[in-house]
């Protein structure tokens, strides 16, 4: 089950980077973690990131960097602005609860 997941996360991923060849246009910060983060942190794959009040800065480092099976997000594919909000969002968020 948890490969599964995995994969789906995966797959998810790869439809943003693929989608990331033009400019990435989003909404805001909100829309980013639902259509990006959300598909792993939210569904028991990747760690919780709400609740744990991370730094701005460090959620901004991972997002670009990457770390371990978490990809990076260029600036085509994630811009700064949103980015900005993503981490504003997650360092600030209420933690959700997990099944």
């Amino acid at each position: 089950m948890h490969a599964r997941r995995l994969a789906v996360c995966l797959g998810a991923v790869a439809a943003v980077v693929a989608a990331g060849g033009a400019q990435a246009a989003w909404r805001d910060g909100g829309e980013v973690y639902e259509k990006v983060c959300g598909h792993c942190h939210e569904a028991n794959v990747g760690p919780v990131l709400k609740g744990r009040a991370l730094p701005e800065e460090y959620v901004r480092r991972v997002v670009r960097l990457g770390n371990r099976a978490m990809p990076a997000f260029r600036q085509s594919e994630i811009d700064d602005a949103a980015l900005a909000e993503v981490a504003r969002l997650v360092s600030t968020g209420a933690a959700l609860a997990r099944e």
